[in-house]
Order: C-alpha cells, then sequence, then structure tokens
C-alpha cells in the first residue's frame, strides 16, 4: 500500500537539483548536481527486473524472515541483500530499500560529483560538504527538533531507518525511529530492522545499542522511543529549526 512521503516537504533545496522517481513500489527522492531522472529511472527498471527475476526462480527470498543462501545465478544486488542479512539475523528483504538506493545512488555518482538518494526514508549519501538531516520519529516529542550532522568526508554513507510507530515496513518492535549508519546501505537497512525489532518500549534501548555494537560493519546507531534517545559509534545530533533542515527520515520503504 502506499503511503504518501509528506516528510518530503520538510526539504529546503540549496545546493542540488531534486527529482522523484516511481516505479511500481520503488519510490525514490533524489538530489543530485543536476537533473539526472531520466538515468536514474532506467537504473531502477534495471535493478528492480534483477530483482524480480531472481524472485520469480527463488520465490522464498521474497517472502523469508530469515537468512536465505543465493544461489550462483544471483545478481550482485541480490547477494549484497542476502550478506547483510545473514550478518543480523534477518530476512533479505530487509535490506531491499538500502540496496536499491545505494546500487542507483553508485550509478548516478558516474554523472554527479554528490548524490543523496533517499528511498523510504533509507539513503544513500555521497556529498562534498556537511550535511544536516533531520529526524523524523512519528509522534516522538523529538521530531524535527534534532539533526543528524553529516561530514562530506565521512560519505559515502548509508543513513537507514526502521519503526516499529511510522510507515508501514515490518518490525516487531515499537521504537520511534532506529536509524544506523553504514559504508553498505543495505547492511544499515538489514541492521536497523534487527535492532528495530527488540525495541518494545525506551528500557530496551541499552539492549539496541549493545546489539548495535556486535555488528561488525556499523558505523553508529540512534534509537528512538518516545522522549528518550540513544546514541552510539560515529554520531553527532544538535538542535535544529525547521528552515535547517536538508533532509528527514522515516520508515515508509518497500522494493
Amino acid at each position: 500500500m502506499y503511503e504518501p512521503r509528506t516528510y518530503r516537504h520538510w526539504v529546503k533545496d540549496k545546493d542540488l537539483v531534486s527529482f522523484n522517481v516511481v516505479v511500481k513500489e520503488t519510490d525514490l527522492y533524489i538530489r543530485a548536481a543536476s537533473d539526472l531522472k531520466r538515468k536514474a529511472h532506467k537504473l531502477v527498471l534495471k535493478y528492480r527486473e534483477m530483482l524480480e527475476s531472481y524472485i520469480e526462480r527463488h520465490p522464498a527470498f521474497l517472502t523469508s524472515l530469515e537468512p536465505l543462501a543465493v544461489g550462483s545465478d544471483a545478481p550482485r544486488i541480490v547477494t549484497e541483500m542476502a550478506e547483510a542479512a545473514n550478518k543480523v539475523g534477518v530476512g533479505p528483504m530487509a535490506a531491499v530499500a538500502g540496496a536499491i538506493a545505494e546500487c542507483v545512488g553508485k550509478e548516478l555518482l558516474e554523472s554527479s560529483p554528490e548524490v543523496i538518494v533517499e528511498n523510504g526514508g533509507d539513503i544513500y549519501l555521497k556529498s562534498s560538504t556537511d550535511r544536516l538531516i533531520g529526524i523524523y520519529a512519528g509522534k516522538s516529542p523529538l521530531t524535527g527538533k534534532v539533526g543528524l550532522e553529516v561530514k562530506g568526508k565521512d560519505t559515502p554513507i548509508g543513513i537507514c531507518t526502521s519503526s516499529g510507530t511510522v510507515g508501514h515496513s515490518l518490525s516487531f518492535g515499537k521504537a520511534d525511529a532506529v536509524i544506523v549508519f553504514s559504508k553498505s546501505t543495505a547492511l544499515a537497512d538489514a541492521a536497523a530492522t534487527a535492532i528495530g525489532n527488540i525495541i518494545k518500549d525506551a528500557d530496551d534501548i541499552p539492549r539496541g545499542i549493545e546489539l548495535a555494537i556486535s555488528i561488525k560493519g556499523l558505523n553508529g546507531i540512534i534509537i528512538i522511543k518516545d522522549d528518550r534517545i540513544g546514541l552510539w559509534g560515529k554520531v553527532k545530533i544538535r538542535p535544529i529549526s525547521e528552515l535547517e533542515t536538508e533532509k528527514t527520515l522515516t520508515n515508509q520503504g518497500a522494493l
């Protein structure tokens, strides 16, 4: 079921061109140095076709809630999703939004020195300047009040969000937002799901942090539940105003 990305209206364009690419369930919001919509659309079609063809041959890849081994016929995006899911103990489709964002973003870098690809709250970011990214955490009082500072020198990076209270993506937890940072956007996506699954209330935030620390390849995490927040790793937040917001995160993504 489609849900409008109302949080995208928070975006204040400054130095990059913004455009959307929508193909079936895939709904990308992209910012680049120029309008690369036609190229991005072709890339989405390419990677969706890879996934859909593999799923047609291996239907369990779509429905499994546990890691799956993939066959020798698996394309790179499928392999990356499977490897990410295996590291954190979830089904491979938990990594799909991040994987598509990264695959599209990497190829767009051939035509733009800076690229931000957001897929339902999962972001692949390559920037030459520092960026402030606003956090959307549903009804939490922290929504829109704090932002992430992302240094250009630390990119490219994946920044992915899972929520048990916002959007329709599957989560067994009740976190308002679990935001994970990793050089692998697929891993960030899968890890956000795995960690989000164990956050039932604010007292579970330390357990979520412990799990994040145990996952090799994560750069940092933010967990928000109600008015409480937990952080670990290379993460910097600060108060923001709406006018400062570059990008907001939520969890409404799909294939």
